[in-house]
């Protein structure tokens, strides 16, 4: 009696969500591996030739930047990497807050890859257009407004999780006798195509649960500040939040030659063996030089951030990852969990096999249910 009302909301909550599982599975799929696509397509900009001279200061760069973008187009933020070989890249970005789509909610977005050592313009993408912004945005917000999309994903990955945990109850055997059957996939000529579905769901569902209940909680943890603070509070030990305060610039400070070299230099000194630097400059008088610091390359759970003074270059907060408790790790770390990449290369693989297993599900559940309903019709018939 318990497990035919499970059957039920498991069925009619797959075919309210299916469409949707279906979507955000597919598009984590191709975008399990973006960033190593878009490097080995980006190859040429991404790479100049190492010299023995240092490479020009971070001023010098942004002002050739914005050069390049013109004066309707402000740089947003550079990333520089310690990799002698590599490019340095700026950025312009400016939201369209009344668009309701992807495309319209972005006004512009382009990265300028440059040549620290000549000044030297490799290339200018748009990525607003660049495929796996594309498939990110899909599969953040299904093209849609953040504040309209998410919450449709963040509630449909939140079903998923009730199916995958009611999907294990009604797989669960009676006893191990009848387990055995239920662990792999024996096919034979008369096996009907209703079985080999039925096989395919619930072997690939049993294997994969573990595994895509991870990557649909972590999902979630962006979509709902709730979930993102109960995560956050257990992990912690401690209802109080992180320190993520803004300090704010002197104007009447020592106006030093160049603040943004200056705090770079500063920050460089202080992280030699991080992988790379991201920088932003203020956007008012107030504002705050920021320097995030990527430890390790492809990975973004250890991390430091320090704010510097726009007119003295002066450091006026730091917070290393050692500062950060459990519970900020954690959060920081969501990213890479989600993706896989905390495992390197092979997590990355495990989550491109989970996520198109998480793919098939709603196919199948749904065919299965379709030629269950056909085949009630036609015995209804006679």
């Amino acid at each position: 009696m318990i497990k035919n009302a499970i059957a039920k909301i498991h069925l009619w909550l797959g075919l309210t969500s299916g469409v949707i599982v279906l979507i955000v599975s597919l598009t984590g799929c191709i975008y399990a591996f973006s960033k190593e696509i878009t490097e080995w397509r980006r190859m040429d900009a991404s790479y100049v030739e190492k010299h023995a001279d240092s490479t020009i200061p971070v001023s010098k760069l942004w002002e050739k930047a914005e050069e390049e973008f013109g004066t309707e187009k402000k740089i947003s933020w550079v990333n520089i990497y310690n990799d002698p070989q590599k490019a340095w890249v700026f950025y312009t970005y400016k939201p369209n807050p009344e668009g309701l789509t992807y495309f319209s909610s972005i006004e512009h977005y382009e990265s300028l890859f440059i040549d620290p050592y000549k000044g030297e313009i490799k290339a200018v993408y748009n990525e607003k257009l660049d495929f796996f912004n594309i498939v990110k945005y899909l599969h953040w917000s299904l093209l849609l407004k953040t504040e309209i999309g998410q919450p449709i994903v963040g509630w449909s990955t939140f079903i998923f999780v009730i199916l995958l945990i009611s999907g294990l109850v009604l797989w669960w055997p009676k006893s191990f006798k009848t387990a055995q059957n239920r662990f792999n996939i024996k096919w034979k000529k008369p096996t009907k195509l209703y079985r080999k579905l039925y096989d395919l769901h619930n072997v690939f569902g049993f294997y994969s649960i573990v595994f895509a209940l991870l990557i649909s909680l972590t999902g979630m943890v962006w979509a709902f500040r709730w979930f993102q603070a109960a995560v956050y509070v257990v992990a912690a030990g401690t209802t109080s939040p992180p320190d993520v305060s803004m300090e704010k610039s002197s104007p009447g400070n020592y106006i030093a030659t160049s603040p943004v070299d200056e705090a770079f230099s500063q920050t460089r000194k202080k992280y030699a063996d991080a992988n790379a630097f991201r920088i932003s400059f203020p956007t008012d008088s107030l504002g705050v030089i920021n320097v995030y610091v990527q430890q390790k390359e492809g990975m973004y759970y250890i991390n430091h951030q320090l704010q510097f003074d726009q007119y003295s270059g002066k450091l006026l907060k730091e917070r290393k990852h050692s500062d950060k408790n459990f519970g900020e790790k954690l959060i920081t770390a969501n990213y890479d969990i989600h993706v896989g990449a905390i495992l390197g290369i092979p997590g990355k693989i495990l989550a491109f096999l989970v996520s198109l297993i998480c793919a098939s599900l709603p196919v199948t559940g749904f065919l299965m249910w379709w030629k269950r309903r056909r085949n009630r019709q036609q015995i209804s018939l006679f």
